[in-house]
């Protein structure tokens, strides 16, 4: 790869990532302040993301991948996603807000598989030369959680314009990617742009119970994802979205770690680890405060390194090994369809449900909401801790 091209797509990775992290953060403290939405508002925006994940892998699969240059679609979901975004602040009520934000996040989701296709297919290491290329869409998105906070926009329609700009500007860019034509060749069935012809890892009661799991631990992920925000906001913490790229920092910082641990501490172990933060997070939200407990709020904040990295990524890790090379590509997109599709979905709306629970004044009661997450989560320790069996050295299933 010329340093050209790793330009290039150091660049697309940076920008990809900042436009879903300037507005996604903070588009609950946006919905409260400017729709007087409701919990279970919040929770459905959220949920149109999760809509758009299960929805997405049809698209790129059957479509981008047989029948346009991944540069140039790209760039038109990016130019069309942008004028979404602005739309997101015309209206003035939630259902319609709603609707723009499921079709926008149905453009963007794409761009998530079409951004990895195109730096996938401009090297000779990818196991090598990738990480070296994704990291800067956590940078991207520090950059944009830092922007929106030390300028004080995380409560404005303001979230929107800057991620508009930004995906405007990275549609044009698109076009002048390196050139990734379409794999008109490749004869892409339905069943393997969703990943179904992974559920034959279903019947290997390890990954069985795993797969499980791993539903269920977005519900928790889910309250995290919504809720954080508009919940420092209303305890008063200055520069709420500023602080909470600690977290995406954490992740930059474990992911690192995973490597080694993963053979040296053993899957079951990383994944119980992952939950264990999980369940540590929430009691930290539930407690802190912003008098003599605000290092509980960062300690929560700091925490998602260990929670998504020691689950999710050691998850992803887990899920290639027990496939093997002929379906590791169909179970990758089976456990994204499972998690960040039908797990986000069913967590926004639980999510959503609880925090309306809680509703005191014009605010919340903040600790039985974060003890709910808690508690799911414990359960779901225990019921693995019980029941998942693996071997030291994991072996294809299939």
């Amino acid at each position: 790869m010329t340093p050209t091209t790793f330009s290039k797509l150091a660049l697309m990775m940076l920008l990809q990532y900042f436009i879903w992290g300037a507005w996604y953060v903070t588009m609950g403290t946006y919905m409260t302040e400017h729709l007087n939405a409701s919990g279970t508002h919040i929770g459905a925006a959220y949920g149109a993301l999760a809509i758009a994940t299960m929805i997405s892998p049809f698209f790129v699969g059957l479509v981008a991948d047989r029948f346009f240059a991944a540069q140039r679609i790209m760039g038109v979901l990016h130019v069309l996603g942008g004028v979404l975004l602005l739309a997101a602040t015309w209206v003035s009520n939630t259902t319609a807000f709603y609707w723009v934000i499921l079709v926008y996040s149905l453009l963007y989701m794409p761009t998530i598989a079409l951004s990895n296709s195109i730096a996938f297919r401009q090297m000779n290491d990818p196991g090598k030369q990738f990480p070296w290329i994704r990291v800067f869409g956590t940078i991207g998105w520090i950059v944009a959680g830092l922007t929106i906070g030390f300028l004080a926009l995380e409560k404005t329609a303001s979230t929107f314009h800057v991620a508009a700009g930004i995906s405007v500007l990275l549609g044009f860019i698109s076009f002048g990617l390196p050139h990734t034509p379409p794999q008109a060749s490749q004869q892409i069935s339905a069943g393997q742009a969703l990943g179904t012809d992974a559920l034959v890892l279903l019947r290997d009661r390890p990954y069985f119970i795993f797969f499980i799991a791993a539903i269920l631990v977005c519900i928790p992920l889910s309250f995290y994802y919504g809720f954080a925000n508009v919940f420092l906001n209303e305890l008063g913490v200055e520069n709420a979205a500023g602080k909470m790229i600690l977290g995406q920092a954490s992740e930059a910082v474990f992911i690192l770690a995973i490597p080694l641990l993963f053979n040296r501490i053993g899957v079951k172990n990383m994944l119980l680890l992952g939950m264990a933060a999980w369940i540590l997070r929430y009691l930290c939200f539930a407690w802190g405060d912003t008098a003599g407990n605000l290092w509980m709020l960062y300690a929560g904040i700091i925490l998602h390194g260990i929670c998504y990295d020691f689950f999710f990524v050691t998850g992803y890790m887990y899920t290639e090994k027990k496939a093997g090379e002929k379906i590791k590509n169909a179970a990758q997109g089976l456990f994204t369809f499972a998690t960040y599709g039908l797990g986000m979905f069913i967590g926004t709306w639980f999510s959503g449900r609880t925090a309306d629970n809680y509703i005191v004044g014009t605010g919340h009661n903040w600790a039985p909401i974060w003890l709910m997450p808690a508690y799911i989560a414990g359960v779901v320790l225990i019921l693995f801790l019980l029941f998942f069996r693996e071997k030291r050295e994991i072996s294809a299933a299939t």
